[in-house]
């Protein structure tokens, strides 16, 4: 489990709503929920105009398998994490986006990598109290 969903009552008292985008459909979606138990809505975008819209483009073989994300995964493994097959497309760049109720943007971290996610800690901490 995630560390975010971890801390889900804890977003849930702060109605946070959170939804998972991916741009896989069909067999790979379904598994990504499956694997997970997905609790939160998971959105397709398959054209991917959410990613562009938020300038989560593509990676290079650095931002890939370069060192920092070959860390991050041992590190994974090392907490007893299975790593699982990627998806379709393993240049696409993900990242982590908060809106608003009122539709501003909180937070907009496009990922260097595969494991590069901000902290579930300056996630909640942009939430505020």
């Amino acid at each position: 489990m995630s560390q975010l969903r971890q801390r889900e009552r804890e977003l849930k008292d702060k109605a946070v709503a959170a939804c998972i985008v991916t741009f896989d459909a069909g067999p790979l979606a379904s598994a990504y929920v499956r694997e997970t138990e997905l609790a939160w809505p998971l959105l397709v975008d398959e054209d991917r105009s959410l990613y562009k819209a938020y300038g989560m483009l593509r990676g290079s073989p650095w931002n890939l398998y370069g060192p920092a994300a070959c860390w991050a995964y041992l590190k994974l493994l090392a907490r007893g994490r299975r790593l699982h097959r990627p998806g379709s497309d393993v240049h696409q760049l993900g990242g982590d986006v908060l809106i608003d109720p009122e539709g501003i943007v909180q937070l907009h971290h496009v990922g260097a990598g595969p494991a590069d996610r901000p902290a579930v800690t300056s996630i909640i901490e942009r939430v505020g109290a």
